[in-house]
Parts: C-alpha cells; structure tokens; sequence
C-alpha cells in the first residue's frame, strides 16, 4: 500500500468516524489527587457505557469489558451455559477465525488475557503493549459481535470446562457454597449449578435432542446486547484517540435493549430459617456461619449502613466478639461482611473460624455474637465512628496508589454496572452520608428467627446423611429448638463487649520529605555492623507520605531440623496472634505489618503510611525482645499448625508437583511429613527457650525506602541496634558463613530423573517436566525467559485447547537458589506417563516450527519481553519488593532487566534456536530432565475405561526414578549461588582465619 493509499484510507475511517458521535460524553469524573491519568465517560449510541483512561507514561496497555449476565440467567436445562460461552468466546470469531489467533496476537505484543463468569456477571480483560492496543482491541471487540462458536471448538471446550470443574471437586470453598446453593428454592436462580460439567452441557442434553451449540449462540444472541455492557480502556492515547478506536471498534455491538433481571427478594424459604446446617469438608477445617438475608443495599452506596456494621462486628481490637471469643479459647478468626445481588437481595454474613473447644460451644458463640449485636441496638448509630470510617475513606482515596492498569479496567467496568460514571472511581470510597435509620433496619434483619447457622467439621461424618449432587458433599440439616432462639433474642448484656475504641494510628503527617539533589539511584548501606546492616534508599518518584521497611532476622538455629524449623514457625504465629488486636486498627488506618518465617530466622515487614511505623517498631520490638507467650493460645495455635500440615495432602495435584520437586532439588528442605513427626516434640517450655535462644543472637539486615530521609532512617536503625547491642551477638556474631544462601542440586546433562508419588484427594493427576538450564547469569536469565515467552501460548494452545488435556496447563521459568530451568505443568485426568508423552510430542513438533520461524515474528516475541522486562513498578510496594529481592538474594543487581534487555537485543534466531535444541528439545546435549507424576488413585466409577489413559512407554524406560531422595541427593553435586553484582561483601561477622 502507498502512502497516498494509507493516507486516503485514514481519510475515510476518519470521515466515518466523523458521522459516528457517542449520545453522551462525561469529562468531569471525580478522580484521586494525586492522580495524574485522563478520564472520559461516554454511553455510545448503542447503550454501551464506556470509560476512557488516558496515561502518555503508561508502559501497559489493557482493556476489559463486564456483560451484565452470569449463571443466575442459565437456562434451567443447561447449567454452566453462561461459564461455557466465556470459554467459548476466545475460540474464533468471524473477523479472527483463528482459534487462538487472539491469544498468540497477545503473547507475541508482550500481554496476556482473561475473563470470569460471576452469578450476575461476566467479565473479560487484557493488557498488552502500548501500541499494540488498535489491534487487540479490534480482536477484543469482535467477541461481542460475531463469535464463530465453531462446533469442532464447542465439542472440544467442554473438556476444558468438565475439567475445570473436576479441579474444584476437592475444594471445599466450592463445595460449601454449592450446598448453600442447593438448599435455597429450587424456583429461584440463586439455587442453579453456575460451574457447568459434561453432564450438564453435554450428556443429559444430547440425551433430550437439545444442540448445545444452538444454545450458545441463542444465550450470546439474547443476553450479550451493548445496552447492559461496560467497557474500560487504558492507553497512552489521547481521550480523542480512544475515543475514536473505541467509536469504531465497539459501535457495531448490536442493543438488543435487554433488561437487567429483578430477582425475588427471598432466596431461602421460610423453613430454611432457624435451622442448623452441618457440612463435612474435605480438609480438616472447622467453622461456624450465621447468614441473615437482606436487602439489596447498593442504592445506600453513599451511606454505606453495611459498612458501619461490617467495621463494628468484624473489628479486632479489645471489647469486639473476636477478642471475646479468643479469650475464652473457642476461636481464631473472625469475618463479617455484606454482599449485594444487585435487583434482589443481599446476604449479611459472620464467619467465626473454630478451634476444637470452640465447636462445643456453638450455641454460645452464636449468643455471644447476638449479645453484641443486642448491644449495637442499645448503644444506636454513633456519628463519631462513621466520622472516623470517612476520614479513613477520603484519606485512602486522597492518596491512593497508581493501580495497575489490567485491575484498573477490570475494577472500573464492575464499579460502571453500579455507579454513575462521575463517580465510578469514588464511589468505593465515598460512604459519606450520614443516614443513622439505614443501619437500625438493618440491624433489625440481624435477629436470631431470620438466621441461617452453618458449621463446617469432619465430625460431622456420622451425622449427616444428604449429599448436594453436583460435588457430592456430605451434609445434614437439624431444627434449632424454639428455647434456644428465644434465649438468643432475650440474651442479656455482656459486659465484656464494648463498641471500638477511637483509632489512634490515623496518619495526621502527610508531608513529604525533601529528597537531595545527590541522592543515590539505588538503595545504599548507611550503616554496617557484625550485627546490623541497614540500606536505605529516599523514594524521589512516587511521592505519597508512605514508606516499607523491612527486618530481615537471621539466626542458624531456627532450620537446623525439622524440630527448630517448627518452634520458629510456632514463635512467628503466636507473636502475631498477641498482637493481633493491637494492629487491627493500624491495619485499618492502611498501616500493615506482616511477620513471616524463612529458612534462616524471621522477616517482618512495615508499610502504608509513614506517619505512625515508629510507633508500631517500637511495640513490635518490645514483644520480640521480651517473648512471652500465653499456654491455652499456644495448645490451640499448635492444633492449628498440625491441622494445616496435615490439610496439604488435600492440595492441588499441581501444588504437590511443584512442592516435591523443591525438595528434591533444594539443598535442605525439611519435608511436612518430617514436620509433622517433629510436632511431637514441640512444647510450650521448648518454643519460651528457643525463642529466648533465638534473640540473643541475631544478625540483622534492614531496608528502609519511601518518604523517609537518611536521617530519619539513621534514627530508625538506631533503636533496632540498642536492642541488639542488649544480646550475645555483640560477644559472638553470626558468622557471614553461618547465613550463606541455600544452593540447588546440579542435573548434568543427559540425565533424565522420574519422581512419582500417589495422591488419594482428587480425581485429576499432574505431571511436570523440569528441564533445568543451567547457573543463573544474565544470559541464562534472559534465555529462559526467552524460551518461556515463545512457549507459552503455543504450549497452552497445543495441550488445553486442541488436546484437552486438562484446565491447568502452565509453562514458565523456575529461578531458584542460583540455577534457572524452564518447566511444563499439566493437570490431567490423564495418566501423567501419557501426558508427559504429549509434552515430549509438543516440545518436538514445536522445535520445527521454531526452525520455521519468521524473523519478523520472532523479533515480535522479543519485543513482548522487552515489553515485560522493562514495565515500571506502580506503587512505592511495587519499586520496595523489586530492590528487596536484590537485597535480600544479595545479587546487589538493581539494574538487572535494563542489562538482561541489552543482552536480548543482541540475540538472534539462530542463537536462540541453537539454545533450544541444546536444553529444551528432547536430545538436546545440555538438555537436563527432571519429571515429577502426582498420580491420582482416585478413581471415577462412573467414568468409562480408556485404552490412551494407559502409559503408552513405561516411566523407566524414560527416565531413571528417585527412590530415595537422601541417595538421589548424595551423588549430585550443588550449583553456585548467584553472584552480586557490586562488591559488596556477605553480610554477618568475619572470620579471623
């Protein structure tokens, strides 16, 4: 095409365009301060409603779009046909027949796409790369205009549908709301199975004669009408120029002038109510709910009643029903929330998680719970705490971080089905309105005889005796006797229950300190020590009034076996648990503190607003140099621990394969099995000794980087050290040698390593395929992500979409400890010998197509990395966590993805193809294998035998299997860790060798 030929058909779009005007265009939407984006709202003549997001800086762009329909719609002889028309959207559309011709588009401009099926809504997103956006929004577009729904793709989807659906059997979140689900009336729509399997959209209806073909293109003809859509755009564009690409893309969508359904107000029948309903989970977990149905409430979104509620019956501070109910031994947890079914109903919920004891106590957990909402009536609405809900609103809102751009859009097009688009930023935000009458009505539906009562326990097992059909959990209902309802409404005052406190963590200091015109570019070491060593590094970018530090606390004894590695773990869960009320209103007031356990000690974290963290060091620091702990919180927290390393066996098949394979090639990893053996041991006495033994010799490293100076940092140092200085470590240091990083067994090539285990908890199976590249350096580095960035949608395209292996299908990078490997994961009702055949079979058919590759396509792919590699982080969180890693894996590297991008420029085709047939294709000379089989023993009897399930080439032909894991690790030898980067030497105490 000529130039002249180019410039005359932007003439015509233009002059087209010109005759296209939306019917309403909104510039003023309220937006944050410090917000430095462009906003536009307009509503096309169609109905679509449309938000415009205008950032030159933006280094992603993305796109989303909500259709005001979900499973609640499903036909009632087609369950799952809403979840099943999102699948089958991404599979071609008559402008892009391709089936995965959107996908690649996306993988090759540096993106990635998504979409979920919600009970009123469905919901598709993407980003991509800036000038990438025309074309992917063209793709985008035509989802809603002409879907090919081809019949080859339909038939094959339902797998991926079926298989999703089996992924969730064993998880007991799913399993819990279908039964909730099950037992509302069978009339209305809240009853309906929204997941969908092959019985529902395959079997029973070919059965009836029904087409389920027919039936898609029925469902997206009658429900995916522009007047009950929303979409949101982020580009670099200017808002003319999006406007534009949208007018023209989006225009075509056909106003089928649906009208948003009205649901009945009462999904549950009235027998329902008064009811105690038990149901056995898969995991040994424990938990009580009382479900009170309500309004919907989203028209009060400016007065926000179930916000005052949910912040006075969810807090945790001294006087609230958690803090009481932790007191006497009967729980751990606590959650209270609303949640609207907009045009119907709402549900007010209240979750209390139960320890053993707690269960035997139902009855008077739930009058504890009613004594407080008794004392809600009596006390009334208090002004001064909406008061204070606001101010901590308006303060979030005024100096809320730049959101990614992806949860931007998919955020937004949820806000435009509920909020005018004025106020689609706000209104989250924006419970301003005082309407004390709005939270009395609704404490009036919070009353024991309109009560749902649900507890979850495998105690259970002998005492239920229904089961929901679908995912086949057990469960029983039994009457609540009238005595005990009448006692709940007549319950007396606890005096031990009292309305919160004010909040004394709310920032009044947002000044943002001057930053030096010879700052440093990257985090610096202001002070070194055998015992501490503090960087530090003044946020110039951002400028919000808020800061992150970290503790990195390093001490050998706490992974010296397995028994250590569980007093660590205990210390670290009850440190939080006596805290826990006294951060719960620092948590409010967006001031976070997380304390986690690591191989060699603990690490604690500090961030949000800078104003009050000295504060919170300072008790933080109080607590952790006088440990004490009390004996009834440590038996229950103990139980808690056990149960949760007992539930992993119920995990995910892919979670076990990635699970053993770090312990196979990890230089010491305790496994949970030897944990749980250890708990034997653990004692109250033993965790009070080894944490008195574990803060009397610590080496310290700190990061400090936000609104904070060198001084202040200096300052901040200074009172960790005095605690320091208090201990041994002053007589006798951590040697730098005692906190040497962990390092990764070597593979060499030619091997070829099988690990097989058996899983009883699931009907799907899992292999994974580790081909390990190598030590990590920046042209491994960038190589792999290379060979991951040419693999992945090809990969997921090959063994999901046409081979219908399974739902997850996964393939990436495994950077860990020093060495770099690329890995393929699949979850598969199939065997995984099968499986990994099939793997082998994409891996070989793909090298040919690599051979084949067009220049221009594969300088594509770079560019998509390069797109990747160089996004810029968006918060203050986001620039902490990318220096953090640096520190804390001491590479020092903090220009790691500008250097890793020079070296990507420089490779070709032919160095690259070279390096896959070397490491990845199957024989390769470097090439490194290590496979791991999660092999189900859960078996179908309803599922009909299949020849292909059977291993097709037995594993030992392939591989040579890991019997023992101590043998496997003595005859291998270990990578180096990483390197750094700049000279800095490890930090700890020197030796005087």
């Amino acid at each position: 095409m000529t130039l002249t030929e180019t410039a005359t058909n932007r003439k015509t779009q233009l002059k087209k365009l010109d005759q296209l005007e939306p019917i309403m265009r909104i510039n003023n939407i309220e937006k944050s301060q410090q917000d430095t984006r462009d906003y536009r709202g307009l509503q096309l003549e169609n109905g679509l409603k449309v938000l415009l997001i205008s950032d030159p800086t933006t280094d992603v762009s993305a796109a989303a779009l909500s259709v005001q329909v979900g499973h609640m719609s499903d036909p009632e002889n087609l369950p799952g046909l809403a979840h099943f028309c999102e699948h089958m959207l991404f599979l071609g559309t008559e402008k892009y027949p391709h089936e995965n011709g959107y996908t690649t588009y996306l993988s090759q401009s540096g993106g990635s796409s998504n979409a979920a099926t919600y009970p009123l809504m469905t919901k598709y997103h993407f980003h991509v790369a800036p000038d990438k956006l025309d074309g992917a929004l063209d793709r985008f577009a035509q989802f809603f205009i002409a879907p090919l729904f081809t019949p080859s793709a339909t038939e094959r989807e339902i797998n991926a549908v079926n298989s999703e659906h089996e992924k969730n059997l064993s998880s007991d979140l799913w399993r819990i709301k279908q039964v909730h689900r099950h037992l509302a009336n069978s009339d209305h729509a809240y009853s309906k199975f929204g997941s969908g399997n092959k019985a529902t959209l395959s079997e029973i209806p070919k059965s009836k004669g029904m087409d389920v073909r027919e039936e898609l293109l029925k469902f997206h003809k009658y429900w995916y009408s522009a007047n009950i859509m929303c979409l949101a755009v982020i580009g670099k564009e200017s808002l003319d120029h999006l406007e534009c690409m949208v007018m023209e893309k989006f225009s075509e969508i056909e106003n089928k002038n649906v009208k948003v359904p009205e649901w009945p107000r009462h999904p549950y029948g009235e027998e329902q109510y008064g009811q105690k309903l038990k149901i056995v989970p898969i995991k040994d977990i424990r938990s009580l709910t009382i479900s009170f149905t309500t309004d919907d409430l989203t028209q009060y979104y400016k007065s926000g009643p179930d916000n005052y509620l949910t912040h006075l019956i969810g807090h945790e501070g001294k006087g609230s029903i958690l803090s009481e109910l932790r007191r006497l031994g009967w729980c751990n947890d606590l959650m209270a929330g609303h949640q609207n079914t907009q045009n119907g109903f709402g549900f007010f919920e209240i979750v209390v998680d139960l320890t053993q004891e707690g269960l035997e106590h139902v009855d008077d957990i739930v009058n504890i719970i009613f004594q407080y909402l008794c004392m809600l009536r009596k006390e009334g609405p208090k002004k001064w705490i909406f008061d204070e809900c606001v101010k901590l609103n308006e303060m979030r809102f005024r100096f809320k971080e730049k959101e990614q751009p992806e949860n931007l859009v998919t955020h937004a097009v949820s806000s435009m089905q509920i909020f005018p688009l004025e106020e689609v930023l706000i209104a989250p935000y924006m419970s301003n309105e005082w309407r004390p009458e709005l939270v009395c009505k609704l404490l009036d539906e919070l009353v024991p005889s309109k009560s749902r009562i649900s507890l979850v326990s495998q105690s259970f097992e002998q005492s239920t005796d229904q089961t929901e059909p679908y995912y086949k959990t057990k469960y029983g209902l039994e009457r609540i006797p009238q005595k005990t309802i009448c006692a709940w409404e007549s319950c007396e005052v606890n005096e031990n229950l009292k309305l919160a406190l004010p909040n004394s963590f709310i920032p009044s200091n947002f000044e943002i300190a001057d930053v030096p015109s010879d700052a440093p570019k990257h985090p610096t070491i202001i002070l070194d020590t055998p015992i501490l060593r503090v960087w530090h590094k003044q946020d110039n970018q951002f400028n919000k009034p808020k800061a992150c530090m970290t503790f990195d606390m390093s001490n050998p004894i706490a992974y010296l076996d397995p028994l250590n590695c569980n007093l660590n773990h205990m210390m670290v869960m009850l440190l939080k648990d006596q805290l826990n009320e006294y951060l719960y209103d620092a948590e409010l007031a967006s001031l976070k503190l997380s304390v986690t356990t690591k191989p060699g000690g603990i690490d604690f974290t500090i961030r949000g607003f800078n104003d009050k963290q000295v504060v919170l060091l300072e008790k933080l620091l109080d607590h952790l140099f006088d440990f004490s702990i009390d004996e009834m919180r440590f038996d229950i927290l103990k139980e808690e621990y056990i149960r949760s390393l007992k539930n992993f066996k119920a995990e995910q098949p892919y979670q076990h394969s990635i699970y053993y394979l770090a312990l196979l090639l990890t230089e010491n990893a305790w496994a949970n099995v030897e944990l749980l053996d250890a708990m034997e041991l653990v004692s109250y006495d033993r965790v009070l000794n080894f944490a008195k033994e574990f803060f009397q010799r610590l080496h310290t490293e700190c990061f400090i980087f936000g609104n904070v100076t060198k001084q202040q940092a200096t300052d901040i140092a200074g009172r960790v050290n005095k605690r320091l200085e208090k201990t041994n470590a002053t007589k006798l240091p951590i040697l730098a040698r005692q906190m040497l990083k962990k390092r990764e067994y070597k593979l060499v090539p030619g091997d070829s390593y099988l690990f097989e285990k058996e899983n009883e908890f699931h009907k799907s199976s899992c292999t994974q395929l580790y081909m390990q590249c190598g030590a990590q350096t920046d042209l491994t580095n960038i190589m792999v992500n290379l060979v991951s960035q040419v693999l992945s949608e090809p990969c997921y395209d090959c063994l999901r979409t046409k081979e219908q292996l399974g739902y997850i299908v996964f393939s990436g990078v495994r950077k860990v400890n020093g060495a770099n490997g690329i890995r393929i994961i699949v979850q598969s009702a199939k065997h995984p010998a099968f499986v990994e055949d099939r793997i082998e079979n994409f891996l070989q058919t793909y090298l040919q197509v690599i051979e084949d590759m067009p220049l221009d396509e594969f300088a594509r792919h770079k560019e998509a990395l390069i797109v990747k590699k160089l996004e810029k982080p968006k918060t203050i969180f986001q620039q902490f966590s990318l220096f953090y890693g640096e520190i804390a894996m001491q590479t020092y590297h903090f220009e790691r993805e500008e250097a890793e991008v020079a070296i990507l420029r420089k490779i070709t085709k032919a160095d690259f193809v070279d390096y896959f047939k070397k490491f990845i294709a199957k024989d390769g000379e470097e090439r490194r294998v290590l496979s791991v089989h999660i092999v189900s023993t859960l078996k179908d009897p309803n599922a009909p035998s299949s020849e292909e399930d059977e291993s097709p080439v037995t594993s030992t032909e392939r591989h040579t299997t890991i019997n023992d894991i101590v043998a496997f690790k003595s005859c291998k030898e270990l990578y180096p860790i990483a390197m750094p980067f700049l000279d800095i030497k490890a930090k700890g105490a020197r030796s005087k060798l």
